[in-house]
């Protein structure tokens, strides 16, 4: 279900204060950072993920497999940070308005 313009501010509102707790080298989308990014996700709900990749359309073509791959929304791309939201049905952390 794609998230309304409403809970996007709202998330960004939320992320702002967050520090990334994913970081995607130089090596890229490796098996051990998806693992990662997909249990950041499972346990936050809400994840920032800083990107060490230098050119802007590699970066997009990241930030989209990383939503991809995880089933995730992409919330915000600022630079080389990027913030995503998935909602954990079994423990929600995160209350999205409507």
């Amino acid at each position: 279900m794609p998230l309304k313009s409403s809970q996007i501010r709202y998330l960004r509102g939320l992320a702002h204060a967050l520090k990334p707790i994913v970081a995607v080298g130089g090596k890229g989308l490796t098996p051990a950072v998806s693992t990662e990014f997909a249990t950041a996700l499972e346990y936050h709900e809400l994840v920032k993920v800083k990107l060490a990749v230098d050119d802007r359309e590699a970066r997009v073509a990241l930030v989209e497999r990383l939503a991809a791959e995880a089933g995730a929304e992409v919330v915000q791309r600022v630079g080389k940070t990027a913030t995503f939201y998935k909602a954990n049905p079994e423990r929600q952390r995160v209350e999205l308005p409507r």
